[in-house]
């Protein structure tokens, strides 16, 4: 194990979040078994007062689940000048088998942390508690997904050596390499701007009218979802290229550096964000009728939609600002 201020604050941190996630879900348990509005049994007061407290802490706890995949792909690029081949964090995470499962698991529990702290928003807005069933059986949902994701970092800092000699982003993310990584690369970088671009105009396009009318929630939400997987993809097929101004080096990490200005911090920023904006319009669609909510949840996917909308906007102007002012021409 490499010992980094960084690495023991992940490691604690992910404990810590275990540990809350597990109590959580126990209470979760209790609440989807025995709860009842209409009682006003000393359980029943018990569990609403346990409730909001719990709320409180998850509320923190997956606050620092989105933060945490930041800081792991901030420790993950100061810590590759500790491997022989390493020139980022793609050869950090390279550098044992678990590297890229847990950053893809960290991705999808961030997008999920971020989905859990919506519905839990619009449920402290209803008087009713109309969303507790949802919002805990969801929970049960994101635990065992953490908890393997603690595993994994566990796993993967436990088994980081400094002698390990790992591959540099230029072979991982090469047109001529098998697998994903390569193949994301591969994509012919016209087809991939004119989908990227036209996705954040239709994304644009269904977000203003469904903050104008209030319709079509699915439709945005499929769409910002849609476009999220894009512009992934766009990053490594064409818009680091403009960065770097190398024709052959779609490494998704080298953005994050001082050397770029750490310009990836927005861009990943901005699409997670968007991400989660969207993804969440959609997810409250079908519990607008549910008790209070008729009047909380219309009001929220408005300002989810904006957010979207903003975030996407600022991604596509930064993509756009390089691809415009970099001397390489495709």
């Amino acid at each position: 194990m490499i010992l980094h201020p960084a690495v023991l604050a992940l490691l604690i941190g992910s404990l810590l979040t275990g540990f809350m996630l597990l109590n959580a879900s126990y209470h979760g348990v209790r609440i989807l078994a025995r709860w009842d509005m209409k009682s006003g049994s000393e359980l029943q007061l018990s569990l609403e007062r346990r409730t909001y407290l719990v709320s409180i802490i998850l509320s923190y706890t997956l606050a620092f689940q989105i933060l945490s995949l930041f800081l792991f792909i901030y420790t993950a690029d100061a810590l590759h000048g500790l491997f022989t081949g390493a020139m980022c964090a793609a050869g950090t995470l390279n550098a044992n088998p678990y590297g890229y499962p847990l950053l893809i698991m960290k991705v999808i529990n961030c997008l999920l942390a971020g989905i859990w702290l919506i519905i839990n928003h619009a449920d402290t807005r209803g008087y009713d508690y109309p969303l507790i069933r949802i919002k805990y059986a969801l929970l049960l949902n994101i635990a065992p997904l953490v908890l393997l994701e603690t595993f994994l970092e566990f796993e993967y800092f436990l088994g980081l050596h400094a002698d390990v000699i790992t591959s540099c982003c230029g072979s991982l993310f090469s047109i001529d390499k098998p697998g994903i990584a390569g193949d994301l690369a591969a994509l012919p970088s016209g087809a991939m701007e004119a989908a990227f671009f036209a996705g954040m105009a239709a994304t644009a396009a269904a977000g203003i009218y469904f903050c104008w009318k209030g319709k079509g929630g699915y439709i945005f939400s499929a769409l910002s979802s849609f476009t999220f997987l894009t512009a992934v993809a766009s990053l490594i097929s064409f818009i680091c290229l403009y960065f770097y101004e190398l024709p052959t080096h779609h490494c998704p990490f080298c953005i994050l550096q001082q050397e770029y200005g750490h310009i990836g911090y927005l861009l990943y920023l901005t699409l997670l964000g968007g991400g989660v904006a969207g993804l969440g319009t959609g997810v409250l669609m079908p519990l607008r009728r549910l008790g209070s909510m008729e009047r909380v949840i219309p009001k929220l996917q408005q300002k989810l939609a904006v957010i979207c909308l903003i975030f996407y906007l600022i991604f596509t102007l930064t993509a756009s600002w390089r691809m415009l002012f970099s001397s390489l021409n495709l």
